[in-house]
């Protein structure tokens, strides 16, 4: 009977064993937000949040969207003041008003005005020379806007224009992120236009989610990071540029908003580590405007933050500045 018993007790193990170890690999795959989407979530049973993760869209596009003419940003910038704004609108201002000041003003969403004027908006471009761009900087700068304690927007000017496109995309996958989270997900990767969150790790390969970070000059990948329960978002020049028809001069699309001006600067990418994606989407762009000096002082001064910087040195040669918390989630 001790023998039976314990055989029983052996297969009751087994069976519980096998039970636990089958894991389930569902994706959901499509566009949005003016890019693709990829969402990976391990689980032991076929599952389709297709209808939830639409929705999160949708809600961000509502509010943040500068293509929609009645999303909430839209008329704002159309001049509405008494717009109540939703609670995804009202996190990104105050975020971005954080990095704004901890960036110096490396990290704008007022910059919106020059982003069309330089072509890479919604709206018009324009012919721009030294004294309109010096004209249009009246209208940058996010200590001239403010969040009131009703959630409405308050503008020095009615010609501010917000742009969060830089913030936005990180701060969706975020959302999709507190999606899987009240689904209880434990494990996923999360992929919207290249920027990424992860959380816990690949069961089905028993091993961390590996992430590979795009090479700026065309190659296949500069390297691969294992990414657990932390986001990714990348900058860079390769990704939007236009180049004019008439003079052949290549224009990007990473505008100083210190200056004015498109930032054809020697730093090609940067790849930010933080612990969510908005903040990592930020911090990217801010950097992408910054020299590599500058760069490094935020870094040193952000301890929540890790990068991977690809740059051109003063004899045009491409070189690497990676943080020590960047280089030990190197896969080899």
């Amino acid at each position: 009977m001790r023998v039976t018993i314990l055989c029983l007790f052996v297969v009751v193990l087994s069976s519980c064993a096998k039970t636990k170890s089958k894991v389930i690999r569902n994706q959901n795959v499509g566009p949005a937000l003016g890019t693709s989407y990829s969402l990976i979530y391990l689980a032991n049973e076929d599952l389709d949040f297709q209808k939830e993760i639409d929705s999160v869209f949708l809600q961000i596009n509502k509010s943040m969207s500068t293509y929609i003419p009645n999303s909430d940003i839209s008329r704002i910038n159309a001049g509405e003041e008494k717009l109540v704004v939703d609670t995804m609108f009202a996190e990104v201002f105050k975020l971005s008003k954080e990095i704004y000041e901890n960036t110096n003003g490396y990290f704008d969403p007022t910059v919106g005005t020059l982003v069309n004027a330089w072509g890479f908006g919604p709206e018009k471009q324009i012919m721009l020379d030294s004294m309109r761009v010096d004209s249009l900087m009246n209208y940058v700068g996010f200590d001239k806007v403010a969040l009131t304690n009703a959630n409405t927007i308050l503008k020095e000017d009615s010609n501010i224009y917000f742009d969060f496109n830089a913030i936005a995309k990180g701060y969706a996958i975020d959302r999709l992120g507190v999606l899987m989270n009240q689904k209880g997900i434990e494990n996923y990767l999360l992929e919207v236009g290249g920027e990424i969150v992860s959380k816990g790790w690949n069961s089905i390969k028993q091993k961390p989610w590996h992430v590979a970070v795009t090479d700026p000059e065309g190659g296949e990948h500069k390297t691969v990071i294992a990414l657990k329960d932390r986001a990714m978002a990348s900058s860079g020049n390769y990704r939007h540029f236009r180049i004019d028809q008439k003079t052949g001069r290549k224009y990007v699309h990473t505008i100083n908003p210190k200056t004015g001006y498109t930032q054809n600067g020697s730093t090609l990418a940067v790849n930010i580590l933080a612990e969510n994606c908005a903040t990592a989407d930020a911090y990217a762009t801010a950097l992408m405007a910054m020299s590599l000096a500058e760069a490094k002082n935020i870094l040193n001064k952000q301890k929540g933050l890790d990068a991977y910087i690809i740059y051109l040195d003063v004899d045009n040669e491409t070189k690497e500045f990676m943080t020590d918390g960047f280089k030990q989630l190197l896969v080899p």
